[in-house]
């Protein structure tokens, strides 16, 4: 009798598996996963989909209700959702400024560390947030170091012990309004040999 269940139950599950695959991939899907954005030009390599999916059991992110949605193939790019869920809900409905905040918290350190490398130690060592409208919607994050910020540091560092460098990230709804505007300082330093 068993078998014969799974005879049956089997292509259904696979039916079920590849229709959310497919329906996943419709425009309306990847607007609500990308926001604003958009599909990102570059897809995800196995690396990059392994450190999302860690990112996103992480305890304290997972605490946030924060998402991440994509991570480019170089580790430059971090996209970011915030959905407003019971978890994110304020007593006046709209989304916890504490949960805008935390979604943030430790992407740029994370995309700096991979980036420069095994010579430089990367903190977050400040960060505020400007609150310009409630988050009554889903909102987004894209967090973008370019190579030539990445040129800049390691330039900097050549004649500086440490640095600190500030990034704005602007917290976005569907249609690109701003409803946060967040700034975090990292300190950066070369390691001693």
């Amino acid at each position: 009798a068993m078998n014969h269940f799974l005879i049956w139950a089997a292509p259904l599950v696979l039916a079920l598996l590849c229709l959310s695959y497919v329906l996943g991939r419709t425009p309306a899907a990847l607007r609500q996963r990308f926001g604003p954005y958009g599909k990102p030009e570059r897809k995800e390599s196995w690396k990059s989909r392994i450190a999302r999916l860690v990112f996103n059991l992480f305890p304290c992110f997972w605490g946030s209700g924060g998402k991440v949605t994509y991570i480019a193939p170089d580790l430059r790019e971090v996209r970011v959702r915030v959905p407003l869920t019971l978890r994110t809900r304020n007593y006046v409905g709209t989304i916890f400024g504490g949960s805008m905040f935390a979604a943030t918290d430790p992407v740029l350190m994370l995309i700096l560390i991979e980036n420069l490398g095994k010579d430089y130690v990367v903190w977050d060592k400040a960060g505020s947030v400007r609150f310009r409208k409630p988050g009554r919607s889903t909102l987004y994050a894209r967090f973008l170091v370019s190579e030539a910020d990445l040129a800049q540091i390691k330039t900097e560092l050549k004649s500086a012990v440490k640095m600190d460098r500030t990034f704005r990230i602007d917290l976005v709804d569907a249609a690109g309004t701003v409803h946060a505007e967040i700034e975090r300082v990292v300190n950066i330093r070369r390691k001693q040999a």
